[in-house]
C-alpha cells in the first residue's frame, strides 16, 4: 500500500460506498483494482469467492487474476471470480438455463455461425441480397447489445430494411431456440432478462457477489450496464475503474455516458481522479491534454508526470503515402542505431489495417522485423473452423455446435425450417441433433425429404467414423474431404481461385499436421486417438500464440484501437489528414469527439518519443489526391511540436535519406 500515490490509497480503501475511479491513460488502474481485491479479502475479511470483477478480455482477465493471486495467501487466490463480462454471463446462464428453458449443454455460436443462420434464413426469402446478410446481423446484435426484444425493435423500426432485419431477428431467435443455442450477446441479455423475471434468482446473485468491481467502465454497453446495476443490487458495493477520454468502442455498442449515468443511479457515488501519469514524458502528456480539452466533459481532469520533460512532438510531413512509409522505415534505423533501442520499443499506430500493406512493403526491404497485431489465428481460419466442425462431429455425435456449423457447409439444401424442427425434437428427446437426425420418431415432424437430407448426412458422418477404424485417420480426412468437394465450394466462396487454392493449402497444412500428431500410434480405437489429436492441434496453438506474445525483437505494427492498453517507448501515428483520421465516416455522422478520443488513445501509448506522419497526396480507389492535414494536429500545442518536411520533399532528397539508412545500417551490421 506503501507505493501507491494518495488518490491510489484513497480507492482502495473506499469501501463503504460506490466509487467510480476516473483513471487517465497510464495512471495505474490496474494496479488499484488488484491492490482493493486484495485489501477486501486481507483488511475486510470478504471471502475471495464473494469478489467479482470483470473487464472486457480475456488476457486482461488472466493477468488481474495472477497478480491478484500473488498479493494473497493459501489458496484464496484460486477462488477469485475474476473474468470476463461474458463468461460471467455464461457463468449465470449455465447455473440457471432451467430458467431460460435451456437445456443443459447448450451450443454457443460465434460470429461466423451467427453470420451463417442470418445467411439461411435470408435465402429462405425472395428478393434479399446478398450484401443484407452483413447489416441484419450487425443490426440483431445491436438490439441485442441495446436491450431491446424482436418485438420492441419491430416497433421502433421505421425503413423497410429495418423493418425486414426486425423481422428475420424474430426468426434469428426461434432458431436459436429450437437449436438449443445462444449466441455471443445472449450472454448478456438473457441474465439481465431472467433477473427482471425472476426476483429469486437475482435474489441468490445479489447474496452471492458481495463486491463487485468494473474493470475499462467507460466500454460497456446498456446490457452491461444493466447486469452491473442489477447485481449489485441495493448493497452497493461496487468500484467501477474507466476513463472517458478512451472511450473508443461506439460502433461496437459501448456507451461512455455510462460513466456520467452512475451518478443519477448511485447518488451515493464517490469519485476518485488518478492523474498521476506513470509512461510518458511531459510533453506527450502536455498535448494529449490539450487536444481532448476539446471534447465535452463530465468529469474534467488533466494528466501529469514527474518522468522529465522530454522530447518535442515531430510532425513530419511527406510528399505521399510511399515516402511516408519509407520514412518511418529510415527513422526506426536512425533511432535505433542512435539510441541503442531494440526493434520492440517501436510502435507503428493507424487508423485502418489497409495503411499498414505498404508499410510492410518498406520495412522488409530495409530487413527491420516486424509484427502485425490482431491477427487471427490459423485455427479461426473459416475453411480450418469447417474440417475441425466436421472432425469434431466424427468423434463426439454429442457435439451440437459442430453439427450446426456444417450441416449446410458446403450446402446441402437443409433450410432452417428443418434444422428448427429437428431441434425441438432433439430438445424433447433431450438427444443430440445428431442423433435425433437418425431417429425414426423424426419422422413425425418432417416431411420425407426433409428426413432423407438428414438421414442421409447422418450416415454419411457414420461412414466416416467407420473408416477412421478401418484405413486409417489420415486416409479417411482426405477421403472426407474429396466427397465434401470443399475444394469447388471454397472456389464459390472466395474472392478468387488463387485465394480458394491458398485455402485449400491451409487444410492440406491441417491434414498433414494431425498425422504428424498421430504418428506411427496405432489402436483399435480410433476415436480416442483422433480426438487426442485434435486437442493436441489446439494445445500447440494456444502455446505458439503465447510464444507469439512474448516474442521477441520486432516492431509492432497495429491499428489505434488495437493499442489500447499498450505502451512503448518510441510511437508513430500515421495518416494524420482528414478523412483518414479523423475518418470521412466520423467527419460525415458528426462523430469528431470518438475520433479524437481515438487519437489521444494513440498520443498517450508513448513513453518516450512521438511522431506522427502525413501525406501530402495519397492514392485512393486508384487515383492520386491531395489531402488536407488533420484538423487534431491544430489542437497540439505550438510549443511541444517540431514540424519537419512538407511538400517540398523531392525524389532526391528520398533517395538520400534512404542511402543514409541504409549506410547506416551497414556501419551497424558491420560492427556488430
Amino acid at each position: 500500500m506503501s507505493r501507491l500515490n494518495t488518490p491510489q490509497q484513497q480507492a482502495v480503501k473506499t469501501v463503504d460506498r460506490p466509487l467510480l475511479v476516473l483513471a487517465g491513460a497510464g495512471s495505474g488502474k490496474t494496479t488499484v483494482i488488484t491492490h482493493k481485491i486484495a485489501y477486501l479479502v486481507n483488511r475486510k475479511g470478504i471471502k475471495p469467492r464473494h469478489i467479482f470483477a470483470v473487464t472486457f478480455t480475456n488476457k486482461a482477465a488472466r493477468e488481474m487474476k495472477t497478480r491478484v493471486a500473488k498479493k494473497l495467501k493459501g489458496v484464496a487466490g484460486k477462488e477469485l471470480n475474476i473474468s470476463t463480462f461474458h463468461t460471467l454471463g455464461l457463468n449465470i446462464i449455465r447455473r440457471e438455463h432451467k430458467h431460460l428453458g435451456i437445456k443443459r449443454g447448450f451450443s454457443i455460436f460465434d460470429a461466423h455461425d451467427a453470420l451463417t443462420l442470418v445467411r439461411e434464413l435470408l435465402a429462405s426469402k425472395d428478393g434479399q441480397e446478398k450484401e443484407d446478410t452483413v447489416y441484419v446481423a450487425n443490426r440483431i446484435s445491436g438490439w441485442k447489445s441495446a436491450l431491446k426484444t424482436p418485438e420492441t425493435a419491430l416497433s421502433e423500426s421505421t425503413t423497410g430494411q429495418d423493418i425486414a432485419a426486425a423481422k428475420v431477428y424474430q426468426q434469428y431467435n426461434r432458431h436459436l431456440r429450437a437449436y438449443n443455442a445462444v449466441d455471443f450477446d445472449d450472454l448478456l441479455l438473457l441474465p439481465s432478462q431472467l433477473f427482471n423475471e425472476q426476483p429469486a434468482v437475482l435474489d441468490y446473485w445479489q447474496n452471492r457477489i458481495r463486491y463487485f468491481l468494473v474493470d475499462e467502465y467507460q466500454d460497456t454497453n446498456e446490457s452491461q450496464y444493466l447486469l452491473v446495476k442489477q447485481l449489485v443490487g441495493v448493497r452497493q458495493a461496487l468500484t467501477v475503474v474507466g476513463d472517458d477520454d478512451q472511450s473508443i468502442y461506439a460502433w461496437r455498442g459501448a456507451v461512455p455516458e455510462n460513466l456520467a449515468r452512475l451518478q443519477n443511479d448511485f447518488p451515493r457515488l464517490e469519485v476518485i481522479k488518478l492523474e498521476q501519469n506513470y509512461r510518458s514524458s511531459r510533453l506527450i502528456l502536455n498535448a494529449a491534454n490539450q487536444v481532448i480539452a476539446n471534447n465535452r466533459h463530465v468529469f474534467e481532469k488533466r494528466l501529469w508526470s514527474q518522468l522529465g520533460v522530454g522530447d518535442p512532438i515531430r510532425i513530419l510531413q511527406c510528399s505521399d503515402e510511399e515516402t511516408e512509409a519509407e520514412r518511418i522505415a529510415t527513422e526506426i534505423i536512425s533511432q535505433r542505431l542512435q539510441n541503442g533501442a531494440r526493434f520492440s520499443d517501436f510502435a507503428v499506430l493507424y487508423r485502418g489495417n489497409h495503411q499498414a500493406r505498404l508499410l510492410e512493403i518498406k520495412l522488409q526491404q530495409f530487413q527491420i522485423p516486424y509484427k502485425i497485431s490482431g491477427g487471427n489465428s490459423f485455427f479461426d481460419k473459416a475453411e480450418i473452423k469447417d474440417i475441425l466442425a466436421y472432425l469434431h462431429l466424427v468423434v463426439n455425435p454429442d457435439h451440437d455446435t459442430a453439427f450446426l456449423r456444417i450441416i449446410n457447409v458446403p450446402r446441402r439444401k437443409i433450410g432452417p425450417a428443418t434444422l428448427e424442427a429437428l431441434g425441438h425434437y432433439a430438445t424433447k428427446r433431450n438427444i443430440s441433433l445428431f442423433e435425433a437426425s437418425s431417429e425414426l420418431g423424426l419422422g413425425q415432424h418432417l416431411k420425407p425429404q426433409q428426413l432423407d437430407k438428414l438421414k442421409r448426412f447422418n450416415n454419411w458422418v457414420n461412414s466416416v467414423n467407420q473408416r477412421c477404424h478401418q484405413q486409417g485417420i489420415e486416409q479417411a480426412i482426405r477421403e472426407m474431404i474429396d466427397e465434401l468437394d470443399y475444394e469447388q465450394w471454397l472456389v464459390q466462396n472466395s474472392s478468387s481461385r488463387q485465394v480458394a487454392e491458398k485455402r485449400m493449402e491451409n487444410i492440406g497444412f491441417l491434414t498433414k499436421t494431425l498425422q504428424k500428431n498421430i504418428g506411427d500410434d496405432v489402436r483399435k480405437d480410433n476415436d480416442n486417438l483422433l480426438a487426442e489429436a485434435l486437442n493436441k492441434l489446439m494445445l500447440q496453438d494456444m502455446l505458439d500464440r503465447k510464444k507469439e506474445e512474448q516474442d521477441s525483437n520486432q516492431v509492432q505494427l497495429m491499428t489505434l484501437h488495437a493499442s489500447k492498453g499498450l505502451e512503448f517507448p518510441h510511437v508513430f501515428i500515421m495518416g494524420l489528414e482528414e478523412e483518414l483520421l479523423p475518418h470521412r465516416n466520423s467527419i460525415e455522422d458528426d462523430n469528431i469527439e470518438e475520433e479524437r478520443r481515438l487519437f489521444y488513445v494513440g498520443i498517450t501509448r508513448a513513453q518516450q518519443t512521438l511522431t506522427l506522419m502525413l501525406a501530402a497526396e495519397r492514392k485512393q480507389y486508384g487515383e492520386v489526391s491531395n489531402t488536407e492535414p488533420s484538423r487534431f494536429l491544430k489542437e497540439l500545442p505550438d510549443d511541444d511540436t517540431v514540424w519537419e518536411g512538407g511538400n517540398q520533399a523531392t525524389r532526391e532528397e528520398k533517395r538520400s535519406r534512404g542511402k543514409a539508412a541504409l549506410a547506416g545500417l551497414k556501419d551497424f551490421l558491420d560492427v556488430t
